[in-house]
């Protein structure tokens, strides 16, 4: 073969050939996730196939890999979630497509083990139930008649269901055939896209954002007091003091957020208690209602992390709830269970022990975000969020830690896991360019429950300096320091130290997340010109 010369005919057929069977897995493929979410928008978003498998690998995922996606993705981890498992589906469809092109047996087998694997994510889901299975079911049997008319257009032209045609010999397409399966594509495409677009249409009722925006929240019976003069620094780049609700951090298992009717939802106190107690979201809101600030940090937050805010939360006493029920003797675990089926374990004696342990239905001001946990969370103070701050909750029961664990206790965390003391530098950034002079090195510092009691800072592993600290809020929130720093010319390395209230500094030594925590010194480094 000269050097213009095309590619040989017959590794032109192979290669057409095998783009048109990627293209009829994938548009099967297609199908199969239009319906199945068209279905899944009548009999519930629980039987989304990519929800169930999506919820199955988060369940499944080692912690290191679960701790990687949060410190690398953030709130998107859950978009590369999904992003990935799109992925691998279409790869899964482009071979059943190859394959049904020479073997139609094979690509409906394939169609099968995705309908197989879809139904076993779905079951495995907390709650499901038969019906839950059926947007799958649907999807896979669509999809199982897609690739059979594509492959059968793209043999001979003709869109039928019958398996007895012979295989036209050569590899030459007619134009009669190519205008079938452009046919039978375009249509593919057409279902998919409708299916699609109208369960994404469907799934809104589902959204209980309207009944949100309808809550009207009562006074508070124990009002906080006014933020203190001094507790806040308006200093370009620093954490405000209250973390506003669309910025406040996000970390959970859910793919889809729960979607809770205030109509709907109730709240089950039960276990080793005197009396059970089922509450409404109406009976709640009639409870004397305490506000309190507030400062949650979530487990996986690296050191310097993000993953820490600060609110104003309104809510029923927790403490008063549990008494109300009477706990019995030898009950040292709260295990709460939210409406997606997530188990937190709280310990008894930190929500009984005095400090301001809420259910809340407020925050900042306003009726909690869906993604925060609308209508009702858990807030308890000084423990880390996967021991104290269940969303969505419905169900409060009275029990031991030797009788039974929760989501994460299971996986090796720690069962009791209070907020380690911990600072951070907000400004200047990592790898920020600053001019010489007095340059303001500022940030934010939390022991929720102990209290910041000092912050130091130091340049280049050099003496340490005292931070000035604003106004303390209480012991429950975090507290803004700077430090003024007369910066020379150079690369310098800025580290930071906090001390909580009961004299403990922090450890320079690094420590994970896993299992109860980070721990160390936060650092930034950056230039002086």
């Amino acid at each position: 073969m000269g050097h213009g010369a095309g590619p040989r005919p017959g590794l032109r057929g192979a290669l057409s050939g095998a783009v048109r069977g990627a293209l009829i897995g994938l548009l099967a493929a297609a199908v199969a996730l239009g319906v199945a979410e068209l279905i899944a928008a009548i009999t519930g978003p629980l039987g989304s196939p990519v929800v169930a498998v999506g919820g199955s690998a988060i369940d499944l995922t080692p912690i290191p890999v679960k701790d990687f996606a949060i410190v690398h993705f953030g709130s998107h981890d859950k978009t590369v979630l999904v992003t990935g498992i799109l992925i691998l589906l279409a790869a899964f469809a482009v071979v059943i497509g190859i394959l049904a092109r020479r073997w139609l047996a094979a690509g409906l087998a394939g169609l099968a083990v995705f309908g197989v694997l879809g139904v076993s994510a779905v079951l495995t889901r907390p709650d499901a139930d038969g019906a839950d299975v059926a947007p799958t079911l649907a999807g896979v049997a669509v999809a199982m008649i897609t690739l059979v008319i594509l492959a059968r257009a793209d043999r001979d032209g003709k869109i039928t269901l019958r398996a007895s045609e012979p295989e036209p010999a050569g590899l030459a397409e007619s134009a009669a055939g190519r205008r079938a399966f452009l046919v039978a594509g375009a249509g593919a495409a057409v279902v998919a896209a409708a299916s699609g677009g109208a369960g994404d249409l469907l799934l809104r009722r589902f959204s209980a954002t309207t009944a949100r925006n309808q809550v009207q929240l009562p006074a508070a019976a124990r009002q906080a007091r006014p933020l203190p003069a001094g507790a806040e620094l308006k200093i370009p780049g620093l954490s405000s003091f209250y973390t506003p609700n669309a910025s406040f951090y996000r970390v959970d298992t859910d793919l889809v957020l729960p979607q809770v009717s205030p109509e709907n939802w109730t709240l089950r106190i039960g276990g080793m208690v005197e009396r059970e107690i089922e509450l409404s979201f109406a009976d709640l809101l009639r409870l004397p209602l305490t506000e309190a600030d507030i400062t949650l940090v979530c487990v996986s937050n690296e050191v310097g992390g993000p993953y820490a805010g600060n609110a104003r939360w309104l809510g029923a006493s927790l403490p008063a709830l549990l008494r109300r029920a009477g706990i019995q003797r030898g009950a040292d675990q709260v295990l709460s269970t939210s409406t997606d089926g997530m188990t937190i374990s709280t310990p008894t004696a930190a929500i009984m022990d005095g400090r301001t342990a809420l259910l809340a239905v407020g925050m900042n001001g306003k009726p909690l975000p869906i993604a925060h946990g609308f209508p009702a969370r858990m807030v308890v103070p000084g423990l880390y969020g996967y021991t104290s701050a269940t969303k969505w909750v419905t169900k409060l029961e009275v029990t031991t830690f030797a009788q039974q664990k929760a989501y994460w206790t299971q996986r090796g965390y720690a069962a009791v896991a209070p907020i380690k003391t911990e600072s951070r530098i907000d400004v200047p950034q990592p790898l920020a360019s600053v001019k010489a002079g007095q340059v303001p090195v500022a940030g934010v510092a939390w022991a929720p429950h102990r209290g910041i009691a000092a912050v130091e800072v130091n340049v280049d592993g050099g003496p340490w300096q005292k931070a000035r600290l604003t106004a303390a809020d209480g012991i429950d929130t975090w507290r803004q320091w700077v430090w003024n720093w007369d910066a020379r010319p150079g690369l310098h390395t800025l580290q930071v130290r906090a001390t909580d209230g009961t004299g403990a500094t922090q450890p320079p030594g690094r420590a994970q997340p896993f299992p109860n925590g980070a721990s160390g010194w936060d650092s930034t480094v950056v230039t002086v010109t």
